[in-house]
């Protein structure tokens, strides 16, 4: 047998052994920061300072859909947001072995040192609580405004299909804050959160396509943040529209690389998951694509939507604010949380489409199927803590924040509240010559134990 035969047969082999394996995400994990404004009083307020505001501001939540925003205590960050998801994403899944974590990466737009990334000092964190994570592991973060947690999804993925190696796995975390400048209309569409992914080979929530995404980028200026800024510029309008028509190009070139045409693939989809900067666009964006590719007037797509579940997967952004890159997985979470609870064990093998837009600008839209271990894993989910979590935050309180972020001597303290707010993992300080500095809290994790175990005992009872 020549040499070149050889090498073309071992090369067939390999890539059927790649297509045996399938690769995707086994479990979700979100944390939301606590403080949480009701825009009735953040209109109210902003309203009393400038009353010209006051159409302007009550169009825009009309138009987005927002009830209210989160946003982080003084002693989080976007890596104590990351650690705390990737913490509890470890420890709700004792079967993982923490050496096996072979990725650990961030996507974010909301990154803290212009060399280090995130997932470093989210590794930092997570050996302080004890997790016995090896040192032979790759730590990246990845930036695309909001699709960076989707490009760190399909890198990490793609990484593990062909490693060969089916004890190895990844986290991918998605942790940002989302911050404009006060008496502006993007002001309602704030919000901070983190959402960690446990990505393996045979995943037991979501098998992901990685053959047929479709791709469309575009070099705008619809969003973007300075270096040196805190806050983003937005053209509100315009990036709508770059969103809307960037998805069109996306789904068309999946369509063409799936080999079917839009109208038939939007028909065998049983889920639509969507970027959520707000809870409105993705609506509106996917009653674009219907009225072009299957002819459908606005009450017949909405009827549409609602039988895809779209509504299931964004009625919580209107309650969270926009988390850029975790957005679309919040929605993800939420989507098939609600959507098991309805139909139980019929969740498996549901075709999801996934669409992911990040400012700037690019969109990627992903084509995947629920897993057979997906009623497990959904099972031990409890998403509506994460709403019932809240802490209504007084206006001072958000203005403290607004005006960050704080000097280094503002960060010397013990991170409790009288409302017992106590977190896993805290900034500490932050140096002169300007490192940050991490502690993880021993006593705050007993205390979420305890707290667990009598949860448990309550539903047993």
């Amino acid at each position: 047998m020549s040499k070149k035969i050889v090498t073309h047969y071992h090369v067939s082999c390999y890539i059927h052994e790649m297509r045996e394996h399938t690769v995707g995400i086994s479990d979700i994990q979100i944390y939301l920061p606590a403080p949480k404004m009701d825009l009735d009083t953040l209109v109210e307020e902003r309203v009393r300072e400038v009353p010209k505001l006051e159409r302007h501001l009550e169009r825009a939540c009309r138009s987005t859909g927002q009830r209210a925003i989160r946003f982080p205590s003084v002693w989080e960050d976007t890596s104590t947001m990351a650690a705390t998801a990737a913490y509890q994403l470890i420890r709700d899944n004792p079967d993982l072995d923490p050496a096996d974590i072979r990725y650990l990466t961030v996507g974010t737009e909301s990154g803290l040192d212009h060399s280090k990334p995130i997932a470093s000092f989210v590794e930092g964190m997570l050996q302080q609580a004890g997790v016995g994570i090896s040192d032979s592991l790759s730590t990246f973060q990845v930036q695309h405004a909001c699709a960076a947690g989707t490009l760190s999804l399909l890198s990490v993925s793609a990484l593990l299909q062909v490693s060969g190696r089916d004890n190895e796995s990844g986290i991918v975390m998605c942790s940002d804050v989302a911050r404009y400048k006060p008496h502006t209309t993007a002001e309602v569409t704030q919000g901070a959160g983190s959402v960690a992914m446990l990505v393996e080979r045979n995943p037991s929530l979501i098998e992901l396509d990685l053959t047929t995404q479709g791709y469309c980028s575009r070099d705008v200026d619809d969003f973007f943040r300075p270096l040196g800024s805190k806050t983003a510029q937005v053209k509100g309008t315009y990036s709508m529209q770059c969103y809307r028509d960037t998805l069109e190009s996306a789904f068309a070139d999946h369509c063409e690389r799936i080999g079917k045409q839009p109208a038939e693939v939007l028909n065998d989809t049983d889920l639509f998951v969507l970027h959520a900067p707000f809870r409105n666009l993705p609506e509106t964006a996917m009653m674009g694509l219907l009225s072009r590719h299957l002819g459908l007037e606005a009450d017949e797509a909405r009827a549409f939507l609602h039988a895809k579940g779209l509504y299931d997967a964004i009625d919580v952004v209107a309650d969270v604010g926009n988390i850029y890159t975790g957005a679309m997985y919040l929605t993800l979470a939420f989507q098939l949380y609600n959507q098991y609870r309805k139909i139980g064990d019929a969740i498996v093998g549901k075709r999801i489409l996934m669409a992911s837009y990040g400012s700037g600008n690019t969109m990627t839209v992903i084509a995947g199927r629920v897993s057979e271990g997906a009623p497990s894993v959904i099972s031990r989910w409890n998403l509506d803590s994460l709403l019932d979590g809240a802490r209504n935050a007084s206006f001072l309180e958000y203005e403290q924040w607004i005006g960050g972020p704080y000097v280094p001597t503002g960060l010397n303290h013990t991170p409790e509240r009288a409302d017992g707010e106590m977190p896993l993992f805290t900034l500490q300080t932050i140096r002169d010559d300007g490192y940050r500095e991490y502690a993880y809290r021993a006593e705050a994790e007993e205390i979420r134990a305890a707290a667990r175990g009598a949860a448990a005992i309550y539903q047993t009872a």
